[in-house]
């Protein structure tokens, strides 16, 4: 049989000597280690101890988390409130040039001032994203137009020949929908 060399870390000098006290004293060696040992009452303190820590950070977790919420709500209910506050600065323009055309009892300026008006309403719209949907030729789209009336016409059916009252989109979505006559399908 050959002979085992000892791993490396048992050669070390200081592993050496413990090894030693071991195996000169045993009864040192079991003190020691008793020693080496934390008590029952230390373990229980040092489990409070993370217990504590961990109520505290879930404690200022739940806080936090509560901060959140209440500041996301309050962001909401702002932009309900607040939301439309663009919109309503760009019709007061739309406002002011209404009462200055009814200020004057001459009827060109009356003119001038309801068309200035609709230049600043259109104005107002489109930085709002608000589209007028004048649908006159269009292929009927349920989502985007109301059949008020089916007639007769010489086009395609389900196309609208006729339009009562323009729609709006707002980007892209449907505001009011555009009411109109659509085209009937020929009897064959």
């Amino acid at each position: 049989m050959q002979e085992q060399t000892p791993p490396q870390e048992a050669l070390l000098p200081e592993n050496v000597a413990a090894d030693t006290a071991l195996q000169t004293d045993p009864a040192t060696a079991t003190t020691n280690e008793l020693e080496s040992t934390p008590s029952i009452e230390e373990l229980l303190r040092q489990a409070e101890l993370r217990a504590e820590e961990h109520h505290d950070a879930w404690l200022r977790a739940k806080a936090e988390a509560e901060n959140v919420r209440r500041r996301a709500q309050e962001d909401i209910s702002k932009a309900h409130k607040f939301g439309v506050e663009k919109f309503a600065g760009d019709l007061l323009a739309v406002k002011d040039t209404l009462e200055m055309a009814l200020a004057d009892p001459n009827p060109d300026s009356l003119r001038t001032g309801v068309e200035l008006t609709l230049k600043n309403l259109v104005s107002a719209f489109e930085k709002a994203a608000v589209a007028e949907v004048n649908p006159v030729g269009e292929k009927f789209d349920p989502h985007r137009h109301q059949a008020m009336a089916m007639i007769d016409a010489d086009q395609p059916a389900n196309t609208v020949v006729q339009v009562f009252q323009k729609g709006y989109t707002i980007a892209d979505r449907t505001l009011r929908p555009a009411m109109v006559a659509v085209a009937k399908a020929k009897d064959a």
